[in-house]
Order: structure tokens, then sequence, then C-alpha cells
């Protein structure tokens, strides 16, 4: 591979693979050492549910590496945002992490995913449990008129190991607080934030409050009813595990959008 700051050269350098869009950088913000999001220019032609993931890449090698990202922006924004984290070494977030405004990103041009609100059966109240860059799905969600006309209340969970790193999921509520397409229903979205390495206001892996009951009583609710909670899990492989291991002990079952359910699980990674 060329070198980073080359990365515009690259794409010039190397052809862009079929079935691949090539758009622009707009953005590029960083929050901590290892978490930054950024947005690129949208295909007229490009097509996605909220909630979905896209595989994207970078036009610095004949055969680029490509991963998968959740969208993190609405299915009506005109540009699509991305949050990740930063790998020392990744295939593709060692590069991805140096890219600047102006510079390529490739994408692939089908979006795909578990976490919609197709998969999920008619529910009054809808959680969303995420760590670390796995709220990237939610900010999506989040941000769509449609999640707040199916659900009249959803909770976001987002835990993670320093305060630092939960800037990205409290501004984005903020936001979707003031957004005019939005404003008038968030007000029955709640974000929960937790720690499990630095301290905060409130510490704890989602699943250990789940199991206490802490959770539950500091949003002063007396737990999860398969009847009325529906619940969408995102984050690293023991979470997904966990997660979906206590939302089938409140008796949910797990859904797909061949066969929508009461919860739902991404599987899809970046490096």
């Amino acid at each position: 591979m060329l070198p980073d700051q080359k990365l515009q050269e690259s794409a010039a350098a190397f052809p862009i693979p079929a079935g691949v869009f090539a758009e622009t950088v707009t953005s590029v913000v960083h929050y901590t050492d290892r978490l930054f999001r950024f947005r690129i220019t949208r295909p007229a032609s490009f097509r996605f549910r909220s909630g979905e993931f896209v595989m994207i890449g970078l036009p610095n090698a004949e055969k680029p590496v490509f991963r998968a990202y959740s969208i993190a922006s609405p299915s009506w924004d005109e540009e699509i945002e991305f949050y990740s984290i930063k790998v020392p070494g990744g295939p593709l977030t060692e590069h991805l992490q140096k890219i600047r405004e102006g510079d390529t990103v490739l994408m692939r041009r089908k979006a795909t995913g578990t976490l919609v609100n197709d998969a999920l059966l008619p529910g009054k109240r809808l959680w969303m449990f995420s760590t670390g860059t796995g709220i990237a799905p939610f900010a999506s969600l989040i941000r769509d008129p449609e999640t707040y006309e199916k659900f009249d209340e959803i909770i976001l969970t987002h835990t993670c190991r320093e305060p630092s790193e939960l800037i990205y999921g409290s501004e984005l509520v903020a936001a979707v607080r003031k957004d005019p397409l939005c404003a008038d229903f968030a007000g029955g979205l709640r974000l929960y934030s937790t720690t499990t390495r630095e301290p905060s206001p409130r510490m704890g892996r989602i699943t250990d409050l789940m199991k206490s009951g802490k959770l539950f009583r500091d949003l002063s609710l007396r737990g999860i009813c398969p009847v009325a909670d529906r619940g969408m899990i995102c984050g690293s492989m023991a979470m997904l595990r966990d997660t979906k291991a206590a939302l089938e002990g409140f008796g949910l079952t797990e859904g797909s959008n061949s066969n929508p359910g009461t919860f739902v699980v991404e599987r899809a990674f970046v490096d």
C-alpha cells in the first residue's frame, strides 16, 4: 500500500473496482485517539434503510480491503456518515483514520443488515443496546421519524471504557432533540450511558446492570416485557452473546428481515 498521505494520489493510481461508488470525504471529526466519525457524499442512486450497514474501503491498492460499517446517518440524509474505531495495524482502519476532507472512500452499492424497524414486531418500547462504535446504527435509527412512529419510547444504552468515548452519543441525542424532523417526538428518547473502566456517573456492563436491576431502577421501569418491549443489539461478540441471553431470559425471541421477532442482533463488524 502507498503511504497514507498519498491517498489521493493512490486513488488516481489504482482503478476503481467494479460495483462500488467512489465518494468524497466532506468532514472528519476525531473524538479520542481511538474514535472518529466522517461523512462522505451520497450517490444519487444509493438507497438504504436506517440501521443497515455497507462495505467500505480505500482506493489504495489493486485489491482494496473492504469492511462492514454501519451507516450512522438516517435514510433521508443527503450525505453518508460513519463512526469508526482506530485499530493500529488494522488492514483498513490503520489508513482510514488518516483521511481528510477531499479524500476518496470506496463504498459498495448494496446495504443490508438486521437492525431495521421492519425486522421487529410492533411494540411500545424499543431498547437499543450498544457498546463502543456499536452505537452507529442507532445513530441512524434515532434520527429517522419512522422509528418514533413505531415506538412510543426509545431507550438507547451506550457503554464504553471511558467517559470521553461517550461524547458521540451524548452529542447525537442532543442534536436529535433539536432536529426539526424528530424534535416533536424526541421526548420519548432516553440515553443511558455507562463506563467500565474510568469513573463516570454510571458504571458497569449493561448486562450486569440488567441482572442487578439497577438499569430498571434508574429508569423507573419494572423490567423488560415481551409483550411491550423490543430490542436491538450491536457491539462486541461477548456483548452480543450476553445481551442476547439476557433478552431471551425476559422472554424475547430473535427476529430477522424474513421473520420479525421481538429483538434483533447485528453481527457485522469493522476490523
